[in-house]
């Protein structure tokens, strides 16, 4: 089982930000921006476009999910979408509150914020998520 699954599975902790039966969401620990999500399947796959069309599609639509509460959280002009992962080989979704598209650079470096912060993020985020 990989990291990413043992989050999906409450193994290893994380800060929440949406689920469903197929898929999960939560802040990712180096982020760009306050509330950087990432979104993941539950099942493993190391390669988006190695999931069916079915598949990719719900977990298209789970992450637009999750992208407008991240909107409705965060305040943000847009949530960028990216999907890079060579570092897990688990299929991912980036997703990151932007004021401009420098903030997807991800050669830029991290942001640190506290645990506080992170939780109250990842609940406001969580907490909108459930709202649809």
């Amino acid at each position: 089982m990989d990291i990413f699954s043992k989050i999906a599975a409450g193994e290893i902790p994380s800060y929440k930000c949406g689920e469903s039966e197929k898929f999960y969401a939560f802040l990712d620990i180096n982020p760009l921006a306050k509330g950087h999500t990432l979104v993941i399947p539950r099942r493993e796959v190391d390669y988006i476009f190695d999931m069916d069309d079915d598949e990719i599609a719900e977990f298209q639509v789970f992450a637009k999910r999750v992208a407008r509460a991240i909107k409705r959280a965060i305040p943000c002009v847009k949530v960028g979408q990216a999907v890079i992962g060579l570092e897990v080989h688990h299929a991912h979704i980036h997703l990151v509150p932007m004021q401009t598209e420098r903030d997807m650079h991800f050669g830029e470096p991290k942001k640190t914020f506290s645990e506080d912060e992170l939780r109250d993020t990842a609940e406001k985020i969580y907490n909108e998520f459930l709202k649809g």
